[in-house]
């Protein structure tokens, strides 16, 4: 999934598009000499570590361990996007907690720094993780598909996005339309001016998918708003 994504949306917004997205760059900062194959090389790694976490899931469904279904009739066409939110809200809740745990000085040092490393993001960052942080991120969807009942490609369907989300959100460029972030929809959704500011500022926005935990806890970018009206307010990508 990370390579394929990782090169859908490298050569879409950094090549193909590259002179139409430029004035949503993020910001001119140069990335570090090598940045990229650091970065795939993290993600290597990150991706064998979610690999194996993927096979564990299919243990426990194999072995009857899980709430995994395969007939949509089951629990009814509508738990669908029921429980895709429900365990979407899990993982951002469950997720939050442990990025703000992840930034204390003494745990930021001894892993989360690798993904810090980069600090001019690209869609190679997004899976770019010490592996003992991939371990604890690989951890929480195995944990909902025990208890929470799930079809087969609602997981496949979560997965994917979650690979997508996340190539966006480290993108360095903003794709979501001028307006995005104060519609009923996009003002709780995560784009790359919001993450991006993580990455710059350290002290804010440690969402995943949504917004809603940082604006409830008092940890969203003051600059997040007026950073993502500034690119998306640009002439040349009317």
């Amino acid at each position: 999934r990370y390579v394929l994504v990782s090169l859908i949306f490298h050569f879409v917004f950094r090549v193909i598009l590259k002179d139409r997205f430029a004035s949503r760059r993020i910001s001119e900062g140069l990335r570090k000499p090598k940045q990229s194959r650091k970065e795939i090389l993290w993600s290597a790694v990150t991706s064998f570590i979610f690999t194996l976490s993927f096979v564990g899931m299919m243990w426990l469904y194999m072995n009857g361990k899980t709430a995994i279904y395969t007939d949509p009739s089951e629990y009814g066409w509508w738990w669908l996007p029921v429980s895709l939110v429900i365990a979407m809200l899990m993982h951002e809740t469950y997720y939050y907690f442990l990025h703000r745990w992840m930034h204390r000085p003494k745990v930021f040092k001894l892993f989360h720094y690798v993904h810090h490393d980069s600090i001019v993001t690209s869609p190679w960052t997004s899976f770019s993780f010490h592996p003992i942080e991939s371990l604890l991120q690989a951890l929480i969807i195995p944990f909902i598909i025990l208890f929470l009942p799930m079809h087969f490609g609602v997981i496949f369907f979560m997965l994917i996005l979650m690979t997508v989300t996340a190539t966006i959100n480290h993108l360095h460029i903003e794709i979501y339309p001028k307006g995005f972030a104060k519609n009923w929809f996009g003002k709780w959704w995560i784009g790359s001016s919001h993450h991006s500011l993580h990455h710059s500022k350290y002290r804010f926005n440690y969402g995943l998918y949504f917004t809603f935990m940082d604006s409830v806890f008092k940890t969203e970018s003051p600059e997040y708003l007026p950073l993502f009206e500034e690119k998306t307010t640009s002439k040349t990508t009317a």
